[in-house]
C-alpha cells in the first residue's frame, strides 16, 4: 500500500485521517457530542467516547509485549509519525473500531462510523506506519472491546 496510489492529494487525506485517529481523540469529541445530542443515551456515548484513549492504552500492552517493530521500505520513509517504535496491533485501527462498535450499540444507525474506522485503519499501511497484518489485528482487537464494553 505504500507503492500505491500515491499523490499529493490521497497522501494529504490520508495524513489527515490519521491526525484524526491519534490517541482516540476523535472518537471521544465524538462521544462528548453525541451525549450532548441524545442525553437518554449520554453516559453511554461518553463512555464509548472514552473507549477511544482507554483502547489505545490497551493496545500499547500488546505492543510492548509484541515488541514487532515498524515497517522499513528502502527508499520510501513513512509518511507519518508515531509515539512508538512497536507496530503490532495498530492502536489507530483499535480504537476506531473499538468506538465505532460500541456506538453502533447505543444506535445503529451510527454505523456509518465504521466509514470513518475504515479510513483511519487503511491510512495506516497506505502511510507506510504498519503492516496490514497490524491493522487487521486492531480491528479485531477493537471490535473485540466495542463488544464487550458495558454499556
Amino acid at each position: 500500500m505504500r507503492t500505491r496510489f500515491h499523490n499529493p492529494p490521497a497522501e494529504a487525506v490520508a495524513r489527515a485521517l490519521g491526525k484524526l485517529g491519534e490517541y482516540g481523540a476523535i472518537w471521544f469529541v465524538i462521544g462528548i457530542a453525541m451525549a450532548f445530542i441524545d442525553p437518554d443515551n449520554g453516559e453511554d456515548w461518553l463512555l464509548a467516547g472514552f473507549l477511544g484513549p482507554v483502547a489505545i492504552g490497551l493496545n500499547f500492552v500488546v505492543k510492548v509485549v509484541v515488541r514487532r517493530p515498524r515497517p522499513v521500505l528502502e527508499g520510501l520513509p513513512p509518511l507519518g509519525g508515531a509515539p512508538s517504535s512497536l507496530s503490532f496491533p495498530s492502536a489507530h485501527a483499535t480504537s476506531s473500531f473499538a468506538c465505532a462498535t460500541a456506538m453502533t450499540r447505543i444506535a445503529p444507525e451510527a454505523g456509518f462510523l465504521f466509514i470513518l474506522a475504515v479510513g483511519i485503519a487503511v491510512c495506516r499501511p497506505y502511510l507506510g506506519m504498519h503492516y496490514p497484518s497490524d491493522v487487521l489485528a486492531g480491528v479485531v482487537l477493537g471490535t473485540a472491546l466495542g463488544l464487550i464494553v458495558p454499556l
